[in-house]
């Protein structure tokens, strides 16, 4: 599937129309604009389509970017085979991407890598596929120059098998979405920070589920911590739980490699594998996650405040002439009541002033207008200077004026709401 294919199905749009406004995006045209001049090219897209639009445009766009990067580096290493790069094609998003690319990533000589040039490989081999083996025997058989006694045999395999536990895609999108569903954030006050930190003392001992936690919350907690009061980690089973009671995340890995209950020594390579290696990496993704969700439900929340800020009538309930300056194309006139309900509308011009007076005139007597809310745009002095003598002309009404920000004014007239 094509992305055009993808966001007309996540935008339950047209083809033609997704097409369209994706050529008007890269040609430069903004958001505000392409909603509000050019609604015939896209077929009546609105600003929030479109918007949505364009950050999975450049998501998926990225996504492709990536995934030919991947699918190069791995076929230049003569491992990419026709199962896998299905995979990476029909990988939808950047995580599970990156889950599949792990394994063949260029990385810094680890200790698995060692071990494998020492050729412990076949004894990693052995003791997963054959458990019934002594595994103190089974090291004897791989000692060299570079392997002198079984214990550096067995570690060796073991950095082995934890790297191959820790790169399986499969097994990774399990764990991550299990750690995010049920794991809780646990929050602690660091030790000698109690005074220094008071404004955080409500989180001083807080815990509750990640996924379920409330923006604000987690931005206190989270800047708590970047501020030395707080220390925070994940908890995916109870704190009086045995350090030696196996977790169900490492049944599930265990069960992923067909490892039986009573060979010790796989199963303690499975709960290092999990403690040190993929719980880390899955904590540090689920903090990250909760940092950006917060984010996002936090500018949306400030954006609806705003909304309201910007919308909100500038003197209160009263009848208002709003005018939008402009000087070619005219200042655009509408009157409302004091319920926001659209009673008229009109253009006038700058360079017919007695024509633009007498207009406003008429619109101010015939509507009982008290308030004239002149926008802060290109030609504002002047239209505030017209305003100016119908305000001390027609005193006795009680008429006033004020110039008001036109910000969000142009993005909110393309608005379904306008």
């Amino acid at each position: 599937m094509n992305i055009t294919q993808i966001l007309s199905q996540e935008l339950s749009a047209t083809a033609a129309q997704i097409t369209a406004a994706v050529e008007l995006l890269d040609d430069g045209a903004t958001v505000p604009f392409i909603a509000r001049y050019r609604k015939e090219a896209t077929g009546g897209l609105d600003d929030t389509q479109l918007r949505r639009l364009a950050e999975r445009l450049q998501y998926l766009r990225e996504l492709e970017e990536r995934k030919a990067v991947v699918l190069k580096s791995i076929e230049e290493q003569g491992k990419l085979s026709d199962d896998l790069r299905a995979q990476i094609e029909a990988a939808d998003n950047k995580t599970a991407l990156e889950d599949l690319y792990l394994p063949y990533k260029p990385k810094r000589r680890t200790k698995a890598q060692i071990a494998r040039e020492h050729g412990l490989q076949p004894l990693a081999d052995v003791l997963l596929a054959e458990q019934s083996q002594d595994v103190e025997a089974a090291a004897q058989g791989y000692l060299n120059e570079n392997v002198p006694d079984a214990k550096a045999a067995l570690d060796g395999a073991r950095a082995i098998l934890m790297e191959q536990f820790a790169e399986d895609a499969e097994l990774i999108g399990t764990l991550r979405d299990k750690l995010w569903n049920e794991a809780e954030i646990h929050a602690q006050v660091v030790g000698g920070k109690e005074t220094e930190g008071e404004k955080f003392s409500d989180y001083f001992d807080h815990r509750e589920p990640i996924r379920a936690m409330p923006s604000h919350r987690a931005l206190a907690v989270l800047r708590g911590r970047n501020e030395g009061v707080l220390n925070i980690a994940l908890k995916y089973q109870p704190d009086d739980t045995p350090i030696t009671q196996q977790s169900e995340y490492e049944q599930i890995i265990a069960r992923r490699f067909k490892v039986s209950d009573g060979h010790k020594w796989l199963r303690d390579t499975v709960r290092l594998t999990w403690r040190a290696k993929i719980f880390l990496s899955l904590e540090l993704e689920a903090l990250n996650r909760l940092k950006e969700a917060a984010d996002t439900d936090a500018i949306t929340v400030f954006a609806r405040n705003l909304k309201d800020l910007l919308l909100a009538a500038p003197a209160g309930r009263l009848t208002t002439l709003g005018l939008d300056p402009g000087y070619r194309n005219g200042v655009k006139c509408a009157v409302v009541d004091d319920t926001g309900k659209l009673l008229d509308t009109v253009i006038v011009y700058l360079h017919q002033e007695n024509n633009m007076l007498a207009t406003l005139s008429r619109l101010i007597k015939q509507h009982g207008v008290k308030l004239i809310a002149i926008g802060n745009g290109t030609a504002s002095r002047e239209t505030d200077k017209i305003a100016g003598e119908l305000v001390r002309e027609m005193s006795k009404m009680g008429l006033h004026k004020i110039v008001v920000s036109e910000a969000g004014a142009s993005i909110y007239s393309a608005s379904e709401l306008a």
